[in-house]
């Protein structure tokens, strides 16, 4: 078979995916094409391969499956949901002897994600399972809110990023999802729900009997968290209020409450009583990402939603510390950028870089720093912190941009026990750092 034999339809041209063995399947690919990442379970054969200076997902599956998921992801990127981006779609593929082969679907890889299971090696924690579940919780919504019905809600199918103590969720999986036009019916985002906290449970009683999570990990109560976390923020977001009339201060207060969940309102509906007597207001267009948007604008920084929330709290404590006359807060934003965080990032040594993102990175040189000038009674300087951060944490963590692991059937495997002398710090979110300097 040619390369002429096969049927690409492509987001941009990349020459170098005609060099892949595709009249091998999946399972038979050989090493030096595979990249040995962890990932989630799934109905089909999934690999990762390198394609030039980045990592791709493939996945075989049939050709009307394909077209399909690739769409899917196409339009939930041009809604700005988190969700992984589709590289293309190989049709026509046949082996050395003619025989037909499944077409494949191509995703690139999410850089910095992990899969739920890659969390494994020390035992999946109560606070690390809650966490990833109010993380899928809001992506949920998010699907929701933009008319998305996902049919198939698991952690298996989600990739998790970290975010300044939280995690933020990525749809990995959208073959069973239908994009509506007219929005959600209450049925159908119930329906959704179920499946959530019945998948979560199944995932989590099989991590729990392999042995896989620490003691006090409850299937069943955190499955049932995604219901309470699910239904109070859709509440939140969507709920209709109703005020009296001493109480219009609370419309601005909604806004800001609104705001700090991380979301911005783009129209409000306030609809007055004949009398005068009660005003009742209802968000009607939320958008997520109120932060990220705000530190997009004012630094060029690209990051998710929480992060953006520390760093631009960093930000307003150095327009306090550095307010002049004449200074408006674009300046103060660039003088931030270039007198505080870059010094940070570029203080990190190239070989540490793959460990976290920068924002990350900054982030937890933040946290870092406090412990210690909590430890030592005063201010720790800035860079004494980073140096510390890099030695006694930033060193001791796996890389997380491209994590290597060996490859396995199920995606990778894990020593057991972990050999003498190995450091791994798999989720140190749940480490106090001052157990670490």
């Amino acid at each position: 078979m040619t390369s002429n034999d096969l049927e690409i339809t492509a987001a941009t041209v990349e020459p170098a995916l005609l060099d892949l063995p595709w009249h091998l399947p999946l399972e038979d690919w050989p090493a030096e094409n595979i990249a040995a990442l962890p990932k989630g379970l799934s109905r089909h054969t999934v690999r990762f391969a390198h394609l030039g200076d980045y990592v791709i997902a493939i996945k075989e599956t049939l050709p009307e499956l394909a077209k399909r998921e690739y769409d899917m992801l196409k339009n939930l990127g041009k809604l700005d949901v988190p969700s992984v981006e589709p590289f293309a779609i190989i049709n026509g593929r046949t082996d050395a002897d003619g025989n037909p082969l499944l077409s494949v679907l191509i995703t690139r890889h999410l850089k910095f994600s992990l899969p739920y299971r890659a969390m494994w090696s020390q035992g999946l924690r109560p606070d690390t399972a809650t966490r990833l579940v109010d993380a899928l919780a809001l992506l949920l919504v998010r699907l929701h809110i933009a008319g998305f019905f996902w049919g198939d809600v698991s952690l298996s199918n989600t990739l998790f990023r970290r975010d300044a103590g939280r995690f933020a969720a990525y749809l990995v999986d959208a073959e069973t999802g239908h994009l509506y036009d007219s929005g959600l019916s209450n049925g159908q985002r119930e329906n959704d729900l179920e499946i959530a906290r019945v998948n979560i449970a199944g995932e989590l009683l099989d991590l729990i009997a392999s042995g896989h999570a620490a003691p006090g990990v409850d299937a069943v109560a955190i499955s049932n968290r995604i219901i309470t976390a699910y239904r109070d923020l859709w509440t939140e977001l969507t709920g209709v209020q109703l005020l009296g009339p001493d109480e219009r201060w609370k419309i601005n207060q909604r806004v800001k409450r609104l705001n700090e969940l991380g979301f911005d309102i783009e129209e409000l509906s306030i609809q007055s009583s004949g009398h005068g007597r009660q005003v009742r207001i209802q968000p009607k267009v939320v958008d997520a990402g109120h932060h990220s948007r705000r530190l997009l604008l004012l630094t060029g920084l690209d990051v998710e939603e929480n992060q953006a929330r520390r760093l631009l709290n960093d930000l307003d404590q150095y327009r306090v510390e550095h307010q002049r006359i004449g200074a408006d807060e674009e300046v103060l934003a660039h003088e931030w950028l270039s007198h505080s965080f870059e010094p940070v990032i570029l203080a990190i040594p190239r070989e540490l870089m793959g460990k976290l993102e920068q924002a990350e990175v900054y982030h937890q040189v933040l946290e870092h720093r406090w412990y210690l000038s909590e430890a030592a009674g005063q201010d720790v300087p800035m860079a004494e912190a980073v140096q510390d951060y890099m030695v006694n944490v930033l060193s001791n963590r796996r890389d997380e941009e491209a994590l290597i692991m060996p490859a396995t059937t199920d995606g990778f495997t894990l020593p057991n026990p972990v050999p003498t002398g190995t450091i791994t710090v798999v989720d140190d979110d749940d480490v106090d750092w001052r157990d670490l300097v």
